[in-house]
């Protein structure tokens, strides 16, 4: 089993709502799929699944059943654009936070099924600082904070940086500035949150990038598509296609953090992990 490739699993969050962090993480799914690597996007949203909504594609099982054993996880895949798999959330069912052992047990070993089948697990988590987002970022390798020149966008993700630095010592954070109108407004943005929290917490933010709300995202959205794959010269596309580049580029966890199955018995395990 240790020479399984390890998998980056990567959380997409922001703190709160209305940010963009599906958009995103769909457009980056896309983008490092048509990069060659094979990837899973995870509808983390378990009370509100929207993943498949953008994408136009529907579940008719998702992980509430293999949770059950009525199927396998293989069973709820959905095929997204790029050759992208989706796993569906169990919207508006039981969290992930209270399943028994034996669930627990049946998850763990339902995601290990997925070893050898994917590169890269992106989490497109829920909005908000519940118990169900803390456990998914404090499970990844990776996080990225999703923001806008909002004042309740920056304030929301500086809530999330605080809980996640001084409650489970997470010290760094990836920062992507959403719905600029230019790139010294993305970086204007970033500082500004940088400002804040170096201000009361030792944390490391590292800037990933901005994407510009331009006219084919904003389609793309409608026609419930990729802008990446809708519009694929647009400045939005451009711009999401290079952030992929570089969480492409992202060092990997060489132990078994960089396993599935450690993702989910941290998802899963709380305070255990």
């Amino acid at each position: 089993m240790a020479n399984r490739q390890p998998v980056q699993v990567i959380a997409i969050s922001g703190g709160k709502g209305g940010v963009g962090k599906t958009t995103i993480a769909v457009n980056i799914s896309v983008a490092l799929a048509r990069l060659g690597r094979r990837v899973m996007l995870l509808d983390g949203d378990l009370g509100l699944a929207n993943v498949d909504v953008l994408l136009g594609v529907s579940a008719t099982q998702n992980l509430a059943d293999v949770i059950t054993g009525e199927c396998s996880i293989e069973d709820i895949l959905l095929d997204g654009p790029a050759g992208i798999k989706i796993i569906p959330a169990s919207s508006g069912t039981q969290s992930m936070t209270e399943l028994s052992e034996k669930q627990l047990a049946g998850l763990i070993s339902a995601f290990s099924e997925l070893n050898g089948q994917l590169d890269v697990l992106i989490i497109d988590t829920a909005s908000g600082i519940s118990d169900n987002v803390i456990n998914v970022v404090r499970a990844a390798q990776e996080v990225l904070i999703v923001v806008t020149d909002d004042p309740t966008s920056i304030t929301g993700a500086y809530a999330l940086i605080k809980l996640l630095n001084t409650e489970y010592g997470v010290m760094r954070f990836r920062v992507i500035a959403n719905m600029v109108r230019t790139a010294r407004e993305g970086h204007a943005l970033y500082n500004k949150l940088v400002n804040v929290t170096e201000r009361f917490l030792d944390v490391a933010l590292i800037y990933m990038g901005a994407v510009p709300f331009d006219e084919p995202i904003r389609k793309s959205i409608q026609r419930q598509k990729a802008v990446i794959e809708a519009y694929p010269r647009s400045k939005s596309a451009l711009a999401l296609g290079g952030l992929a580049e570089k969480v492409d580029a992202l060092p990997l966890a060489s132990s078994s953090r960089g396993h599935v199955e450690f993702f989910v018995e941290s998802l899963v395990g709380g305070e255990n992990a």
